[in-house]
């Protein structure tokens, strides 16, 4: 089958399409013909190797979390042919005409949404309900303040903290704010020009998808406020640690971080969610899989409106 491949850690340039064998699933996994696959920050850091001491030296690597496709054989009570989509856990490797996937991180896709578009939302999409509903836990009339509101999880988030009745204030770019607008965004400020102080008001929760100076933003937060963190700064980690590990003091106000693992029902939660029109996908370029290292190009240079999504069929 063919899948995106990379021999040596580096610029986008290293990637390119190969052949491997067709993965033989395990007791518990799920075999999906891939539709298609989002591009996520983490993959981009896998690729450049700042995440080495976790994927290690032995090449070629892959790349791709999430992606949306159909069952290839049935297993694991999901039929031959049913859309769905998933996460794999941990690892990367889903750019490719076929994966295989334990059972519990993989949900039927929302009905009547094209896969291609679908596989915008399941790393994001669940990152958004986990941050707002669990971490944050969001109330109707709350003050939610979006860092990096126009970018994929950003996108996710401000819907999502819309459709849960919040009043959101959204932190994109100059060229974006009017587009974070249109997804329920009730104020849309350019985050070139706007310091935590320019903004004159106390929020209820703080969602942070940028990852650096944490403790400015932190300090935005009304009495009994939370923040929630998805990413570190990648190249000062250790000032990033440091940060969430200092807000302890403060709390039910420290900052709280984590990680997305999504698992069924998580994805499925999401997939009600999205044929609600709680929460849509928002696709800013399809690429094939053959520009795979263009997709990643663009994630890179910036300016993405929701998801780069590479399209494998």
């Amino acid at each position: 089958m063919r899948a995106a491949l990379f021999d040596s850690y580096g610029p986008p340039d290293v990637l390119y399409v190969g052949r491997v064998p067709v993965p033989e699933p395990r007791p518990g996994q799920v075999l999906v013909r891939v539709h298609a696959v989002s591009v996520n920050g983490g993959e981009l850091h896998g690729r450049a190797g700042r995440l080495r001491l976790v994927t290690g030296r032995r090449f070629p690597q892959r790349t791709g979390i999430d992606f949306a496709g159909e069952v290839a054989a049935d297993a694991a009570g999901f039929r031959t042919g049913a859309p769905v989509w998933g996460a794999l856990s941990r690892t990367f490797g889903a750019a490719a005409e076929f994966v295989a996937v334990d059972a519990d991180r993989l949900a039927p896709a929302p009905a009547g949404t094209d896969l291609i578009e679908a596989a915008a939302l399941p790393a994001v999409g669940t990152t958004a309900i986990t941050a707002l509903r669990d971490k944050a836990r969001l109330r109707p009339g709350e003050r939610l303040l979006v860092r990096g509101a126009g970018g994929g999880a950003g996108s996710a988030v401000v819907q999502l903290g819309h459709s849960m009745g919040a009043h959101v204030t959204a932190l994109a770019s100059a060229k974006t704010c009017e587009f974070v607008r249109g997804l329920g965004a009730d104020e849309a400020f350019d985050y070139a020009t706007t310091r935590p102080a320019d903004l004159g008001r106390r929020f209820d929760v703080v969602l942070d998808t940028v990852g650096t100076d944490l403790p400015a933003w932190r300090g935005l937060l009304a009495p009994g406020g939370r923040m929630v963190g998805i990413t570190f700064d990648t190249r000062h980690v250790l000032t990033s640690l440091a940060s969430v590990a200092a807000s302890a003091v403060h709390g039910r106000g420290r900052i709280r971080f984590f990680s997305g693992n999504p698992r069924r029902e998580l994805l499925a939660d999401l997939a009600r969610r999205t044929t609600s029109g709680a929460i849509r996908p928002v696709v800013h370029e399809v690429f094939p899989l053959e520009r795979i290292a263009d997709a990643h190009r663009a994630l890179e240079t910036g300016g993405v409106r929701g998801k780069i999504v590479v399209a494998v069929r």
